[in-house]
């Protein structure tokens, strides 16, 4: 794949792409060093190194246990002036705790840990965007970067909330990206409302009463009553949720038993599963209707059946004029047929969703795939890699968010 193989506009981009070499190195290195969630300790290093090099004004460690924000201002201000608008632009930095199989020089360097999602990729787009708007300050305004730790299942984005970001750096608005495989590179993927979904933990503990199996009679077999809440629970979307709203019930681990003993029926077994959801009134209905149903198909059998419902990430909800803007932001940089604005939404979660549920704000997808998304590898996938090309594009889409929302006067 050459460099860029996609046109796109704009002094941003021609800057960053001149620097292209050196973002790529840095990415790589990242992904030869990944590090799980709140462990990004070498992650935050280079970055707080790398801002230093592009000549931010400010950068904050520790928030959120080992997130880092940096603080860009843009033209000086006329005294008496009012206080400058902030916008905050966000980057996750967290790997996956999985075996890479890929086999080029820059692959994962420790065992059972992989930047299987991009998070390398989305560092450094983000640095790329704070050497380039240290450099030019061709705004009137405040730029907040934000570097996060902790997405993949930890709630980073809370923990640095809880931590005072939006108290320390109140920002107007915040933006986030995700590479897609699934798109084209040089195409930009929004659309005004729901991007991803809530993400539920629910763990179903069925008590009944042990037994030998030739003897099942003198038993309460707590296995078949997870059969039958397997089988039941699936009734939930299809005949208690309307057709026109989203749902998806997964109960995708059964433990109960031991392996080697054929002959013994377990006194317990434990169902464990997700719910995603958009709509808060479908979540608390289908978390009403499992534990109902639940501890109705148990009592069936003579057994019982205890539900715990976590709600672990809500949706992220893009807020109208914030994801209207990005596609006008993402447009100016690769024109109208390069833009979806209505891209479907993903059952995935992302911990951006707290951000957006203080804050105003869009969360976009960053094409990366091949033509067509067809032979690309998917993300949380073994042999996953970032794609190099897209780097100066994302960087340049960061960057111009600032410049557009917070234009500098003409001197």
């Amino acid at each position: 794949m050459s460099a860029h193989p996609f046109r796109v506009h704009g002094r941003a981009f021609a800057r960053i792409a001149e620097f292209h070499p050196e973002l790529t190195a840095f990415r790589r290195d990242l992904h030869a060093n990944p590090e799980l969630g709140f462990e990004e300790v070498y992650t935050a290093g280079r970055v707080v190194e790398s801002l230093k090099l592009c000549g931010v004004d400010e950068i904050h460690t520790g928030i959120g246990k080992t997130g880092v924000v940096a603080t860009i201002s843009g033209r000086p201000r006329q005294a008496g002036a009012p206080a400058p608008r902030m916008i905050g632009l966000r980057a996750d930095m967290d790997a996956l705790p999985m075996t890479e199989h890929n086999d080029f020089p820059w692959r994962s360097g420790k065992a059972g840990l992989m930047h299987g999602c991009g998070h390398d990729g989305h560092t450094a787009m983000l640095v790329g965007a704070a050497r380039y708007l240290a450099e030019t300050r061709h705004f009137d305004g405040t730029a907040v970067l934000i570097f996060q730790p902790g997405e993949e299942g930890y709630a980073g984005a809370k923990a640095m909330i809880d931590d005072g970001l939006f108290e320390r750096f109140p920002v107007q608005s915040v933006y986030g990206m995700h590479n897609w495989p699934g798109l084209r590179p040089g195409v930009v993927g929004v659309n005004p409302g729901p991007m991803m979904a809530a993400a539920d933990r629910v763990t179903i503990d069925i008590t009944g009463r042990g037994g030998h199996g030739a003897h099942a009679y003198q038993t309460v077999d707590p296995v078949l009553v997870a059969a039958h809440i397997i089988t039941a629970v699936q009734s939930i979307v299809s005949r208690n949720v309307k057709p026109v709203d989203s749902a998806v019930i997964s109960l995708c681990g059964l433990e109960a038993g031991d392996m080697g003993a054929m002959s013994v029926i377990p006194g317990t077994a434990k169902l464990v599963g997700t719910v995603r959801t958009f709509s808060p009134v479908v979540q608390e209905l289908i978390e009403r209707r499992l534990n109902e149903l639940c501890s109705a198909v148990a009592l069936g059998f003579g057994a019982t059946a205890q539900v715990h419902y976590e709600r672990m990430y809500p949706a992220t909800i893009n807020s109208a004029p914030e994801a209207r803007f990005a596609a006008d932001v993402a447009q100016s940089l690769v024109g109208r047929d390069h833009v979806v604005r209505d891209l479907e939404p993903s059952m995935g979660a992302e911990d951006f969703s707290f951000m957006l549920r203080v804050k105003p704000g869009a969360y976009m997808r960053l094409g990366q795939g091949e033509e067509n998304g067809i032979g690309s590898c998917y993300l949380h996938n073994s042999r996953y890699d970032f794609n190099d090309a897209v780097l100066p594009l994302g960087a340049a889409l960061h960057a111009s968010l600032v410049e557009q929302a917070l234009p500098a006067e003409v001197v």
